[in-house]
């Protein structure tokens, strides 16, 4: 089973991957976590990249890097994974680059990007995606002062437009599920569990 989470950083994404991983691996489950895009040598070359504050990047140059990294992780790690049985949980994945990329970066048309999605997916689609919705403000209170990255450094109408890229692909794809993660951690914990558990009840 691959399971995705996705939303703007400071919605607690990496937080609850992690406290999911623990009770899956508790109740049997080998399961194994990466984040986009990493997950490989060439990857995370490829991240530092990305995310590097210093470099200047022209958006279908940001698009087409992401898609890069993907498809070297799902080639060498995700696909062999999901083969062998065992469950994969990704801290982001294609959802985030029609987010960033098509509504935030408007590089290419949606349409153009779902094409090269599938592509850098090798044709994968996830079988349940979390997205976890926090507004803009809440996110930024959460992260502090955390230095930014390249990402990051954006701007406020750039992450209105990855939010509303979030929203309408929530009210859009079914295999979306979302989650308001404002509240208590334990809370929201435990609604990704009662999915997760249901989803994977309902696939034995």
């Amino acid at each position: 089973m691959l399971i995705t989470f996705e939303g703007i950083d400071g919605s607690g994404k990496s937080t609850q991957l992690m406290r999911l991983k623990e009770r899956l691996e508790k109740a049997g489950y080998v399961v194994h976590i990466y984040r986009e895009p990493g997950g490989t040598g060439v990857s995370e070359n490829i991240r530092s990249l990305l995310l590097n504050p210093d470099i200047s990047m022209d958006p279908v140059t940001e698009l087409l890097l992401f898609s890069a990294a993907r498809s070297q992780l799902i080639a060498e790690k995700v696909k062999p994974d999901l083969e062998e049985g065992h469950v994969v949980l990704l801290d982001r994945f294609y959802d985030s680059t029609i987010a960033y990329q098509g509504y935030g970066r408007k590089s290419l048309s949606i349409s153009e990007i779902h094409q090269l999605n599938k592509v850098a997916a090798h044709g994968l689609e996830p079988d349940l995606t979390l997205y976890l919705h926090i507004s803009l403000h809440q996110a930024r209170q959460r992260r502090g002062f955390i230095d930014s990255d390249r990402m990051e450094k954006s701007g406020t109408s750039f992450y209105k437009q990855v939010i509303l890229g979030f929203e309408k692909l929530s009210d859009e794809e079914g295999r979306f599920v979302k989650i308001d993660a404002s509240g208590n951690e334990d809370d929201v914990e435990q609604k990704i569990w009662s999915l997760v558990t249901e989803r994977l009840l309902n696939d034995r």
